[in-house]
């Protein structure tokens, strides 16, 4: 298994090489906006060069970090994809460059992947090595509640960052797309609620159908039928993708059941299972109530609805009611 790499460091103005690593794009293009408005701010200029390395040359990158004209201020050199120009035959020219790096000059490399080696403690050296890797949903509505009033000037109710989190997940380039859209809405000075989350931001096709799962463990057998038969009539959802969500919400319970009757404590069940907010307080409600066995009895009939709805054994329409009904009545059992 290859080595994470380190974080180290901190930006600042006296940084020569600079590693942002991760999958979060949005975080390495604000740490990339912060480092060069501090070289800006230190040396008065800074002339930008970008190169691409999956087709970058090693020798033009390193080249350009040391070439200056007469009036050159300072330089920032960008290196995307970083890891598909470092490489094993190249590393070592990269190694002997951030073990004296040129003062003039601020070697940026981003990369979403990235091996570990003997380079980055060089980097750490000489410069700031940053993990940008993607936040869970607690972090990002703590994120959008510091976000709001700092970038957009509205704060943002507790319920509402939840709420937003919910519909889009917790990538912030779309937190931060959608916080803009909801503070305008508040005005200046305003706060966001669930009523402007709930009017502005949208669920797309495929998160809608998923919301039928905070709802089959919630409602009466009346409410629950009525769900399913909207999400099939009216928002026009394939029976297949609504058989799959009931059977993903049958598997949460039941691994949930199984592991808490183990004894593991539901916090790491509902990390695990990637469950937060509403649903997880649903899921560990049913989990509590019903036993493994009878779990598994529930996920047994989602399958076999599945199954039977593809070979053509009944209506798939009257199997996922009848699936609901056995929902409504696990929700509310004992």
């Amino acid at each position: 298994m290859a080595r994470k790499p380190p974080v180290s460091g901190t930006l600042s103005a006296t940084c020569r090489v600079v590693l942002l690593h991760g999958k979060e794009a949005f975080l390495r293009a604000q740490f990339s906006a912060q480092l060069r408005e501090m070289l800006t701010e230190a040396h008065g200029q800074v002339d930008v060069f970008t190169f691409d390395g999956a087709g970058a040359l090693p020798a033009d990158i390193l080249d350009e970090c040391r070439s200056f004209g007469l009036l050159s201020g300072h330089k920032l050199v960008i290196v995307d994809n970083a890891d598909q120009v470092i490489k094993e035959d190249s590393r070592p020219l990269f190694e002997r460059y951030a073990a004296a790096p040129e003062p003039g000059a601020t070697l940026l490399l981003r990369a979403e992947k990235w091996r570990a080696g003997k380079l980055d403690a060089l980097i750490a050296a000489a410069g700031a090595m940053i993990a940008c890797e993607p936040i869970t949903p607690h972090q990002a509505i703590a994120w959008a509640m510091k976000r709001c009033p700092k970038r957009y000037g509205a704060s943002i109710a507790p319920d509402a960052a939840e709420l937003l989190v919910s519909r889009i997940g917790p990538e912030l380039a779309r937190l931060d797309s959608e916080l803009a859209k909801v503070s305008l809405a508040a005005g200046a000075g305003g706060v966001v609620t669930r009523s402007h989350v709930t009017e502005l931001v949208g669920l797309s096709r495929e998160e809608e159908v998923w919301e039928i799962q905070n709802d089959l463990l919630s409602g009466t057998p009346e409410e629950v039928v009525a769900r399913v038969r909207y999400a099939l009539d009216v928002s026009r959802h394939p029976a297949t993708l609504v058989c799959w969500a009931m059977t993903d919400l049958a598997r949460k319970v039941h691994m949930a059941s199984a592991a808490g009757r183990a004894g593991t404590p539901f916090n790491m069940i509902a990390r695990d299972l990637k469950l937060w907010g509403q649903s997880q307080a649903l899921v560990e409600h049913a989990a509590r109530r019903i036993g493994p066995a009878e779990a598994a009895r529930l996920l047994h009939a989602c399958v076999e609805a599945d199954a039977q709805s593809k070979s053509g054994i009944g209506e798939p329409e009257r199997l996922l009611e009848r699936l609901a009904l056995t929902f409504a009545a696990l929700g509310r059992a004992r």
